[in-house]
This record gives structure tokens, sequence and C-alpha cells, in this order.
């Protein structure tokens, strides 16, 4: 006791006031630390959409909504035409054909990784699908380009025209001539891209699944499919639909990869086998060359395609609210 006293002693008094000093300097750092990053986060964003309106307004006075609707892309024309039908149509096309190709293969995978893989395959697939995600866009766009256009164009594509020749809506479709940069092309691309996104997502929450769920549905003598379908899928779709749209959100602005093997061509056609182009492709082709009234309208199609990319996500974050609450009834 005599030691301990001596010690209290040489330490002196216990000032309770300064020790909550300290504390509340060092809350009151947290806080405004946490705010200031909070706030950063609201002004970037601010300031990138106040960016792209001052510099895409010279376009939008001149155009107007006819900018919207208008096929032609002539910026050397005197007066500049300037029409973002093109890249609108060529971005929603390959997108919804990528996602349409990506979602049954991607959640494919995830129901054999976890449902059907054996334990000394599941590891390797799982890697290989890191890999998938890790590969920068431009090596995409390169193999496309070498490698995956001619192949399309020398076999699958003469193939389908041949099939589909002469068949109504399906023949405008699949109608040719064979080439190796064209929509399709880029939206099997960009379906290659974003397949380790949806895979990845949905192996993570078809593990949320309980056990007894589907331990359940099989000592009742449902088959796999039945348990999936039932009470994999449903369990689940908030998580899928969720990495559905992040996927779809990286279809929407990929570059490097589209603008490799897409051909760049303003034209719209029906056919899935022509060239093309998308708003990111043509942003990237166009603006290290552009000024004046040409970078406006590239800067509006830069606008354009966050407007696009917003209402994807917000019509994501509904559809997930909607079925949120749905599930809690």
């Amino acid at each position: 006791m005599a030691v301990q006293g001596d010690v209290m002693e040489a330490a002196g008094p216990y000032d309770r006031a300064k020790a909550l000093s300290a504390f509340k300097l060092g809350d009151a750092t947290f806080y405004w630390i946490t705010r200031i990053s909070a706030i950063s986060v609201l002004l970037i964003l601010g300031g990138i959409i106040l960016s792209l309106i001052v510099g895409a307004w010279p376009a939008m006075r001149e155009y107007g909504f006819a900018f919207l609707f208008t096929q032609r892309w002539a910026p050397s024309a005197d007066p500049p035409v300037l029409g973002a039908l093109g890249p609108i149509y060529g971005t929603l096309i390959t997108s919804v054909i990528a996602m349409m190709i990506a979602i049954p293969v991607g959640i494919g995978i995830a129901v054999f990784l976890t449902e059907l893989c054996p334990q000394w395959l599941r590891r390797p697939i799982g890697i290989a699908i890191e890999l998938l995600a890790g590969i920068p866009s431009i090596i995409y766009g390169m193999w496309g380009f070498f490698v995956l256009g001619p192949f399309l164009a020398n076999t699958f594509q003469p193939f389908m025209i041949r099939i589909f020749e002469g068949v109504p809506v399906l023949g405008a479709i699949f109608a040719g001539p064979p080439s190796y940069l064209s929509l399709f092309n880029a939206a099997l691309i960009l379906a290659i891209m974003v397949l380790p996104f949806i895979t990845a997502i949905s192996v993570d929450v078809f593990k949320t699944v309980p056990p007894v769920l589907k331990e359940a549905a099989y000592g009742m003598g449902c088959t796999t499919w039945e348990v999936v379908k039932n009470v994999v899928i449903p369990y689940t779709r908030v998580g899928v639909i969720g990495g559905i749209m992040l996927a779809l959100g990286r279809a929407l602005g990929e570059t490097m990869a589209v603008t490799f093997i897409i051909g760049n061509s303003f034209r719209i056609s029906s056919s899935i086998f022509a060239p093309g182009t998308t708003i990111s492709a043509a942003i990237a082709s166009e603006f290290a060359e552009s000024d004046g009234l040409h970078q406006s309208g590239l800067i509006l199609l830069g606008l354009l395609l966050f407007v696009l990319t917003f209402f994807v996500l917000a019509a994501a974050r509904l559809m997930l609210m909607r079925l949120e609450n749905k599930a809690g009834k």
C-alpha cells in the first residue's frame, strides 16, 4: 500500500476535466474529418455535373432536343451537324445483348459453384473468375480485335446469316455481310467482361441461403433445379438483381474494349452484325481532335451517359426497395 501511495504521489492528482477535454478534442476532430469526407463526395459529384453542363451548354443551345433524335454526325460540315441517336442506340443495343448473354451464364456458373461443383474444382474456377475480373479492358479489346472478331466473322456470323435469311424480323436482325467490327462482337466482349461481376456477387448471395432451407427441400424429394428455383433464387433475388445492375452500369460505360471492336459508325442499322458506336466509344475516338461546337457535343454525349447511368441505378434501387418491402410483408 505504501508503494502504491508513493506512485500516486509521484504521478500527481488526477485531473478529470483535463482528461475529458482531451477526449472531446479527439471526438471533435474525428467528427469533422468524417463530415468533411462525406461532404467532399457531394462536392466532387456536384462539380462533375456542373462541369458537364457548362461544357455541353453550347451544343444544348445550338441543337436542343433535336440532338437526341438526330442520327447524322458530321462535325466537319458547315454548319456542323451533331446527333446522339446513333451512339445512344449502340449503347443500349450492346448493353442489352451483353446482359442477355451474361445473366444466364453468370447465374448458371454461380449455381454450379454453390450446388453442384466438386470441392477440388471449385477453387480453380473461382480463381479463373477473379482473373477475368482483373484483366484490363484494353486487353479485352485487343483480343476481340485480333482473335474474336475474325473468328465470328468467318464462322458464326455467316452461319447465322444463312439460317435466318428470309425470316421476318430475324432476317433483318441477323443480316450480313459478316464483319469483325460490329455491334454483336462488341456486345459479346462486354458480356465476357461483366460475367465475373454477376458470377461473383451471385455466388456470395447464394451462400447466404440457410442450409436448413435447402436440406428441408431436398428432404421433401425436390431436385436440385427445384431447390434453386423455389428456394435459392427467391431468397437471394435482391442481391442477384443488385449484381446484375452493377454489371449493367459497367457495360453502359465501358470504353476501350468497345472502341476496338465496334467499328465507330454513327449509322443505325437493324442488323447486329453491322458496325456501330456507343456514347463512350464516340467520346474516346474523337475528343482529342475536337474543338468548339464539336467538343461541346461530345461533352453533351458524356452528360447523356451520366443521366442514363443515373436512371439505371435509380431504377435498380427502386426495384430493390419494392422487393424488400414485398418480402417484409
